[in-house]
């Protein structure tokens, strides 16, 4: 069955993570099939304009899709339609969020524990729709429980044309390493496309991860927070190992396209500032990993599972942009937001970066809540 994929690496719908600018950015670096970040159903078929921002596709995503949480066929088919009509190509049905807002409504990764409903909603929904329909699963509702088999047959069964596998159970959260034998299993035990998602961090751990699952894609979700250029690495199959300078003119530029997005009054700013400074939780977190270095450790325990402390360095601009401090991110945003060039940037990021505590001072980085 042809992929409704049209690329193998997939954006993940990163809640807040995946705005239209940080799309945007990742198209920049080669991505080509982006998604929304979860929406609700209910909200957008009551024409909650919140909501309904979720679907607004980029002009620049070639393949744009949209992540729905739904408990009830006719609330996800009439989202869809919302989300078909304002250019989504494909849309995914999510059965592996974990927050109590999903799961309390019968939704996200509830489904997992109520494989029947998982199906009657994929079924309505691909006998309802002409566009594809997806659907992302985790390996399981509970650690005790492992159904990732059965779910993703039932969803084959339902006429999906393609699977994300995330390989942790809602239990685990993002605590352990994703289960990549699970994920192989599922797409031998599968006749149709199936996608695997977790910890990947690297271009070498994407084609370890690739060749060990026979997967027909991956799906990036705090790698590509940390380094949006991981797209690129992974297409070309080298690091690119940005230097600071380099990382600082990427960050203004996704600065930049916030401005565009949010607008130039002082509410807009405030919002971009926000969202900038919201992403340095994960920017902040990165390093060089060449593959001489780092292949044989990935293989041995995920990079994105290890606590990599910052390279010891003193160029004032590397210390600011490793900050794990929150309260750093959102003057390292107020600055690229308003430095007139890279140049300025720089310089008044240097100067931050004398403002530090010393690194013994600086709070220890706070466990991945994405």
């Amino acid at each position: 069955m042809p992929s409704p994929w049209p690329d193998p690496l997939i954006l993940a719908p990163l809640t807040k993570g995946g705005n239209l600018p940080f799309r945007r950015l990742c198209v920049d670096f080669g991505a080509v099939v982006t998604m929304s970040e979860m929406a609700f159903a209910g909200p957008i078929v009551r024409g909650i304009r919140k909501e309904l921002a979720l679907l607004r596709k980029g002009p620049t995503e070639p393949c744009f899709g949209v992540q729905l949480a739904a408990s009830k066929p006719e609330m996800a088919i009439q989202a869809a339609r919302a989300a078909l009509e304002r250019g989504a190509a494909f849309v995914d049905l999510n059965a592996g969020c974990p927050i109590p807002e999903a799961v309390h409504k019968g939704m996200g990764a509830c489904l997992l524990d109520r494989p029947r409903n998982l199906e009657r909603i994929l079924r309505e929904m691909t006998r309802a729709l002409e566009a594809p329909v997806t659907v992302k699963l985790r390996s399981g509702f509970k650690d005790s429980r492992i159904n990732v088999l059965e779910t993703s047959r039932l969803a084959e069964e339902a006429g999906v044309a393609g699977i994300v596998v995330h390989g942790r159970t809602r239990e685990q959260r993002y605590t352990r390493a994703a289960d990549w034998d699970l994920v192989a299993q599922v797409v031998r035990a599968r006749g149709i496309p199936v996608a695997g998602n977790g910890d990947i961090l690297t271009w070498y751990e994407a084609r370890d991860r690739l060749a060990h699952s026979g997967a027909a894609g991956l799906m990036l979700g705090r790698g590509a927070l940390i380094k949006p250029w991981l797209f690129q690495e992974i297409h070309e199959g080298r690091e690119l190992a940005l230097s600071a300078p380099e990382r600082v003119a990427v960050y203004r530029r996704l600065a930049g396209y916030f401005r565009e997005h949010f607008g130039e009054d002082e509410h807009g700013r405030q919002r971009s500032v926000d969202f900038l400074g919201w992403h340095f939780a994960f920017f902040h977190r990165y390093r060089p990993l060449p593959a001489e270095e780092w292949l044989e450790r990935s293989r041995e325990h995920p990079l994105l599972q290890t606590r990599l402390d910052p390279i010891a360095t003193e160029d004032p601009l590397e210390q600011v942009l490793a900050c794990p401090d929150a309260s750093t991110h959102l003057q390292v945003a107020e600055i690229l937001m308003d430095s007139a060039d890279d140049g300025e940037a720089e310089d008044r990021l240097a100067t931050l970066a004398a403002k530090l505590p010393p690194p013994e001072d600086r709070p220890r980085r706070a466990e991945d809540q994405t």
